[in-house]
């Protein structure tokens, strides 16, 4: 006989309430049905679990630790529940650095229907492979060279271009470049250029070849990537929707020019997409201002 998530329940509210009366007043069953069930579950671990006397129940040493056991799958359990409750309730868009920079306002106000939730996970995929989202912003670095590529790459997923974005330089509000209004990328040569090479936007191929920057220090993430740019150790190359959705204190974005812009896709997992999906890469596109095409 194979273990159960009903053995587990009546186990755990047999410990936790103290006796099987009771234990099968709280699973709205007989005792006659938890007395079987925990019955069940030592014979199909083939150990004794629990210690009975007529005044006292408790968990054998072994038991002690299938309790700690099924506490963990029935909350591993009623997390699974909690997470296909929300794909239902609600359509989660994931991002790694930002959302939709300026235009995220303009396509929560022109949505309708299921709630549309947008989440940060520092991940390639922004949350999509984790299963934290239904559905990802994905930033392509390049044509030709792109950080994020495996998202965009992968069979698994289904992909929808929706927009492009301008580059801007992020720098310490007291660097000299600060004062000035655009930027090109051999301004920043002589600089420590922080990247952050899993979920950013930015690679050496974006300076001239032999024009690289001085150094380049590796960060894991915006919060750390601003850090470092406010603290004057560093500056950075990003999309304008950082500069929008991240404001810090002691870091001045500035646009560049002369670079190419960032496209920005929606993925989802192909063979289970979200049911919004349509009104969701029409309504961004529509943000963006972006001719209704390239869907693969």
């Amino acid at each position: 006989m194979d273990v159960q998530l009903r053995h587990l329940r009546a186990l755990v509210a047999v410990i936790d309430t103290g006796t099987f009366t009771d234990a099968a007043t709280e699973l709205g069953t007989s005792q006659a049905a938890v007395s079987r069930s925990v019955a069940a579950l030592e014979a199909a671990l083939g150990v004794r679990i629990l210690q009975r006397t007529t005044r006292h129940i408790a968990p054998t040493m072994t038991g002690m630790q299938i309790l700690a056991g099924a506490r963990r799958v029935l909350a591993e359990t009623a997390h699974l529940h909690r997470i296909a409750e929300q794909s239902r309730t609600e359509l989660r868009v994931g991002y790694a650095w930002a959302a939709l920079g300026k235009h995220t306002r303009r396509l929560q106000k022109a949505w309708s229907g299921t709630p549309l939730v947008f989440v940060q996970s520092n991940t390639v995929t922004a949350g999509l492979s984790e299963g934290v989202v239904d559905v990802a912003v994905i930033r392509r670095g390049l044509p030709t060279t792109a950080p994020v590529d495996p998202a965009l790459a992968d069979p698994r997923f289904g992909t929808a271009l929706i927009g492009r974005e301008n580059r801007c330089a992020a720098i310490a509000t007291d660097n000299p470049l600060a004062r000035r209004r655009t930027l090109r990328v051999e301004d920043l040569t002589r600089y420590t250029v922080a990247i952050d090479a899993r979920t950013g936007t930015t690679t050496p191929d974006l300076w001239p070849t032999g024009h690289g920057p001085a150094a380049i220090r590796a960060t894991s993430g915006v919060d750390e990537w601003l850090t470092l740019i406010a603290a004057g150790q560093a500056v950075g190359i990003t999309s304008e929707a950082t500069a929008n959705q991240n404001p810090r204190p002691g870091v001045a974005y500035r646009t560049l020019r002369a670079v190419p812009p960032i496209e920005v896709w929606l993925t989802w997992w192909r063979d289970d997409p979200p049911a919004q999906l349509d009104d969701l890469i029409r309504l961004s596109r529509e943000a963006y201002g972006t001719a209704p095409n390239t869907t693969a």
